[in-house]
């Protein structure tokens, strides 16, 4: 259970860091700064979606086309952009098909390499006590 709730941070985290990168290098994408209530919704509601359509569309990717497969994380990337843009209390904004394109890249990116470095920082105490 401990372990599920530490993936679970490190997924938000990982959500944060990649809008938080997209957010500082890409004119178009923005986060609200001023609406720090805004900003967190933001990530949960990607995060949340993030970790709901990825499998989701990879279920579908595998019974329809199997050529999408690969894009998987793109996708579900771009549509949970989407979704939390278009909540009005949210904080994020995206203008313009660059910073949509460049924004999804980059904050999946960012995701996916936080959810693969960020885990054996904060689980290797735990790998190490079943070793033993």
């Amino acid at each position: 259970m401990l372990a599920f709730l530490i993936r679970a941070v490190i997924f938000v985290v990982s959500a944060a860091l990649g809008l938080i990168v997209a957010d500082l290098i890409l004119p178009g994408f923005t986060l609200h700064w001023n609406d720090w209530w805004g900003i967190v919704l933001a990530v949960v509601i990607f995060a949340v979606l993030q970790s709901v359509l990825a499998p989701w569309l990879l279920t579908v990717a595998r019974r329809h086309a199997n050529a999408f497969i690969g894009g998987i994380g793109l996708l579900s990337t771009f549509v949970a952009l989407l979704i939390a843009v278009l909540i009005p209390a949210a904080g994020i904004g995206i203008d313009g098909p660059v910073a949509w394109i460049v924004g999804t890249l980059v904050v999946w990116l960012v995701t996916a390499l936080a959810s693969w470095l960020l885990p054996p920082l904060f689980l290797k105490k735990q790998v190490q006590q079943r070793r033993e």
